[in-house]
C-alpha cells in the first residue's frame, strides 16, 4: 500500500515562510536527498494557498506527477495538470493509497497538513529544521484537537546545521 508522506523544511520556531510568504531562506546549495525523495513519489498533495503561493513563484505544478489541489472555491482551473480537488479528506486518501503506484506526497500548506494530522492520515513526517529563528510568519503545524505518537525512525545532520528528522505513526 502506498504511504502518504510530509516531506518539509520549516524553522526552528515552526514557521514555514515568513509572514509576507517569503521562503528564500530556505534555498541552500545541499540536496538534502531531494532527488531521491522525489523519484520515489508520483502522486503530490497540497492546499489551494500553497499552490497558489508556487505558481506566484514561477512553478505552476510537479512535472511527471500526478498533482492534486485540496479547495474548497476553485474548482478547475487553467492549469490541465492540475485536478482540483473538494472531496472527503479521508476517502480521497484512502483511495489514492489503495491504487497501484508510488508514495504520496503532501506538500502542504499548514491547514491541509492539520487537516490530514487530524484524520491519522499521514504515514511518515520528513522534517528539515533550519537553524533560523523567524520569530513570526506562517505555521508548519496548527492546533490538533488530537494527540498522535510518533516513531523516531532517523536523524541525520548537515554541515550547514540543517537537521533532518523523520518520523512515523506508532
Amino acid at each position: 500500500m502506498r504511504k502518504i508522506k510530509l516531506y518539509i523544511a520549516n524553522s526552528l520556531d515552526n514557521f514555514i515562510a515568513r509572514e509576507d510568504g517569503d521562503v528564500s531562506w530556505l534555498l541552500t546549495d545541499l540536496d538534502y536527498g531531494w532527488e531521491e525523495f522525489y523519484d520515489s513519489v508520483d502522486t503530490v498533495i497540497m492546499g489551494r494557498k500553497s499552490h497558489e503561493k508556487a505558481v506566484a513563484l514561477g512553478m505552476t505544478h510537479y512535472g511527471g506527477k500526478t498533482n492534486y489541489v485540496f479547495s474548497h472555491s476553485v474548482k478547475k482551473g487553467k492549469i490541465k495538470e492540475i485536478e482540483y480537488v473538494s472531496s472527503n479528506f479521508r476517502e480521497f486518501a484512502e483511495k489514492l493509497k489503495s491504487e497501484e503506484g508510488k508514495d504520496i506526497w503532501l506538500v502542504g500548506g499548514g491547514n491541509l497538513i492539520r487537516q490530514f494530522l487530524s484524520r491519522r492520515l499521514i504515514d511518515e513526517i520528513v522534517l528539515f529544521v533550519h537553524p533560523i529563528l523567524l520569530g513570526k510568519g506562517v505555521p508548519l503545524f496548527l492546533p490538533l484537537d488530537i494527540e498522535i505518537d510518533l516513531k523516531l525512525t532517523e536523524t541525520k545532520t548537515f554541515r550547514n546545521g540543517i537537521v533532518k528528522l523523520a518520523y512515523s505513526q506508532k
